[in-house]
């Protein structure tokens, strides 16, 4: 392709906000992802488990609806998180659906891959013909659900071949499996990309998904806690109950500040698996979650309720509760301060290091 060809393209290319990067596809449509699960799946699965303690059967139904538009609910977020005209976006539902249901356990995963070459698709076409509200559903639908016959299976299956490799991994080797998950799933939570996203992605659920509740709590409570100086009481609400990602940018400035969480993670990760044996069984995406909106919490309760209906477990015990308050919300904070101070003595950490504009 000649200079000049190669320098039409890029024009075009920017001119249909067509933008090939990791920012785009990994941080952009993934975050973006796990809130379409979470407004459809991950609430809908709340709404009925309220319905259903309560007995108001109005819920059950609600949240039923919730959790059957999981896969467009995905599609479309990602669709708008890559900017894409109404036309496509609006389209990008049907693609949503096919490609979820085709990919299995592992749809999310088959969603974001599926949607991405979709909306790209359609987003080319967009207003290039006078026929454009023909022209353009069309291609972003027969694009998104021919490749989610041909693709959807098999990223799917990928998908959930690595998470049951990861669960069967845990299970074998709880302790050193359980330090690796739990430290990975929160680390990735403080970082700009969506852990909640990856567990819904790869389906991880079971006691690796324990483990991985444990590592996002960590960085949660850990940071809102040791920061409670600087921040104060809004601090402790904005992170323990909303993101430890508000703390990146210090990230960025003292790489240090990072250390007292990351350990409490790598110890509650194993004590989560080896002596709570505390277990995700509610949907993946809780497993990503840590402490925001008390989701994780609420996933693990649900996977409880599960497991008694399914006759798995006989009822929820004092040890069950003991467990989750310690690994959610006691040991990360008190072994996140205990590290922080440590790192202050050091002056490896200094006064506004953790403090959030």
């Amino acid at each position: 392709m000649s200079e000049k060809q190669m320098s039409a393209v890029r024009q075009f290319m920017k001119r249909k906000n067509i933008v090939f990067s990791a920012r785009r596809y990994g941080i952009d449509a993934l975050g973006a992802m796990a809130q379409g699960l979470f407004a459809s799946l991950l609430i809908g699965t709340i709404i009925s488990t309220l319905g259903e303690q309560a007995g108001i059967p109005f819920l059950v139904t609600a949240g039923g609806y919730a959790k059957a538009v999981s896969g467009p609910a995905m599609a479309i977020s990602i669709g708008y998180a890559l900017q894409a005209p109404q036309l496509v976006l609006f389209s990008l539902l049907a693609v949503g659906e096919a490609a979820n249901e085709l990919g299995g356990a592992g749809g999310p995963l088959a969603v974001l891959v599926v949607t991405i070459f979709a909306a790209e698709f359609g987003k080319a076409v967009s207003k290039e013909t006078k026929i454009d509200i023909l022209v353009t559903p069309l291609v972003t639908i027969l694009i998104g659900t021919a490749l989610s016959a041909w693709w959807a299976p098999g990223i799917g299956s990928a998908a959930n071949a690595v998470g049951q490799l990861i669960m069967w991994a845990t299970e074998l080797q709880p302790f050193f499996m359980g330090i690796f998950v739990s430290v990975i799933v929160g680390i990735a939570l403080t970082l700009p990309i969506s852990s909640a996203a990856i567990c819904a992605a790869l389906n991880l659920t079971g006691l690796a998904g324990g483990a991985a509740v444990a590592g996002c709590c960590a960085q949660m409570v850990g940071f809102a806690v040791m920061s409670f100086r600087e921040n104060r009481w809004g601090g402790l609400v904005a992170q323990g109950l909303g993101t430890s990602m508000l703390q990146m940018g210090n990230i960025v400035k003292n790489p240090r500040i990072w250390i007292p969480p990351t350990l409490a993670s790598a110890i509650t990760g194993p004590i989560a698996t080896c002596i709570f044996a505390m277990q995700m069984n509610g949907p993946a995406v809780s497993s990503g979650m840590g402490t925001c909106g008390l989701v994780g919490q609420i996933g693990v309760y649900t996977g409880w309720l599960a497991d008694i209906a399914s006759g798995a477990k006989a009822a929820i015990t004092p040890m069950d509760w003991i467990g989750l308050l310690l690994i959610c919300f006691i040991l990360p904070a008190v072994l996140s301060t205990f590290f922080c101070e440590i790192l202050r003595r050091m002056g490896w950490i200094k006064k506004g290091d953790l403090t959030l504009e």
